[in-house]
């Protein structure tokens, strides 16, 4: 008979403030997916830990003095065994530095039961799809909103479009059509996404290949691509010859 912790999420707690760490694990025993196998009060004693525990899930605080949450979850990294971050923090402005750094989670103090519940079902969300690790480019997408990260998988972006230091997704179509706005430059992301799937027409645009209908010549070597919503967007002219390659012409 299988053990029945075999299934739960081995759990380590981070942070410097005690009263923050009790408080944690008073939500933890109460969350049947996780199993606390250790508590850490700084970023050195956690990153001896985790080596040594090989946890599942780390609850992280960022702010913590000498080795702190950013520089625990660099430091993991390079290593073989990688368990889910949860950044927690009672700051709003580290989002992007999580997204940056691939967490799970992204979670404001005072943590609320039910918000850290949703960390931990996308924490084991990621843990069973484990496919998705074997890829070497960019699957998904975490966009901060407010106090959390929104997930957002890349098949479902449409159009990417460049807006200074930030990238704009377009998801979805028609009445479902919704946009986000993300700091990262658009050549960054570009170096992340599937060539298979998604092309770069213009210096300000990426698109999904499948929303590519057609090629317009609009005279003067000037093209446009056709999409299926029946746009047309002009082609760069340094991004023409593969445009014009994707087509096989």
């Amino acid at each position: 008979m299988a053990d029945e912790s075999d299934d739960k999420l081995r759990t380590l707690i981070v942070d410097d403030e005690p009263l923050a760490v009790e408080r944690m694990q008073v939500i933890c025993a109460k969350i049947d997916a996780l199993q606390v196998v250790g508590t850490a009060s700084d970023g050195a004693q956690a990153l001896r830990l985790i080596g040594a525990l090989e946890p599942d899930l780390v609850l992280l605080d960022m702010t913590m003095p000498e080795v702190d949450g950013i520089s625990v979850a660099k430091a993991l990294t390079r290593e073989a065994h990688r368990p889910a971050i949860v950044f927690v923090t009672a700051h709003d402005n580290y989002a992007v530095e999580a997204f940056d750094l691939e967490a799970v989670d992204y979670v404001l103090k005072p943590v609320k039961p039910e918000r850290l519940e949703r960390a931990v079902a996308r924490a084991l969300a990621r843990r069973g799809d484990a496919e998705r690790s074997d890829s070497e480019w960019l699957e998904e997408l975490w966009i901060p909103h407010r106090s959390e990260l929104i997930r957002i998988a890349t098949s479902e972006v449409g159009r990417i479009d460049a807006e200074r230091d930030y990238v704009r997704l377009h998801v979805g179509e028609g009445d479902a059509a919704r946009t986000y706005l993300l700091l990262q430059t658009i050549a960054g992301l570009e170096e992340r996404l599937d060539p298979a799937k998604f092309i770069r027409i213009h210096r300000s645009t990426i698109l999904r290949k499948d929303r590519i209908t057609g090629l317009r010549h609009d005279g003067l070597g000037v093209w446009s691509v056709e999409l299926d919503a029946g746009e047309a967007l002009r082609i760069g002219r340094t991004y023409l010859p593969k445009v014009k390659a994707m087509a096989g012409r």
